[in-house]
């Protein structure tokens, strides 16, 4: 696996904190820093996501995915899957993220919640190796609502 990861500037100005990554499966991923008040030639211009944003959304991609991927295989009737993902950072550098809670929201019929729960389980301590990763330096923390759908 690969990312090429390049300072895009402020609109080609070279200021600025735009960065464009390119990943090996030829996507593209637009990140930027904050605005910095006081120094505005160290800040971003808040035109994308900050890099920790998206650090924390693949993490997210990557438990939703195995959830899913899971309950289909058990033949259950999985329609929908989201995950609000909220967290804490230290606050001192490297301010690694030192807590993170996943709110799982499943929609399907008929399927128990020990599924879900199963499910969500056997992503966070098997198969999610963001999550597994950043649960190094964060307690991660997971919660589920189950809709039932007629």
């Amino acid at each position: 696996m690969e990312c090429t990861v390049t300072w895009t500037g402020a609109a080609g100005t070279r200021s600025g904190m735009g960065f464009l990554a390119e990943t090996g499966s030829g996507h593209m991923i637009a990140m930027d820093g904050a605005p910095d008040t006081a120094k505005p030639e160290n800040g971003g211009q808040n035109l994308a996501p900050r890099p920790m944003e998206t650090l924390l959304a693949g993490t997210g991609g990557c438990t939703a995915y195995d959830v899913v991927l899971i309950l289909k295989r058990g033949r259950h009737d999985v329609r929908g899957c989201s995950v609000k993902l909220t967290s804490e950072r230290a606050e001192v550098d490297p301010k690694v993220f030192t807590h993170i809670n996943m709110h799982f929201t499943v929609t399907g019929k008929g399927i128990p919640a020990s599924a879900v729960e199963r499910a969500i389980t056997m992503s966070h301590e098997k198969y999610c190796s963001a999550s597994i990763m950043l649960g190094k330096t964060a307690e991660i923390t997971t919660s589920f609502d189950l809709v039932d759908v007629a």
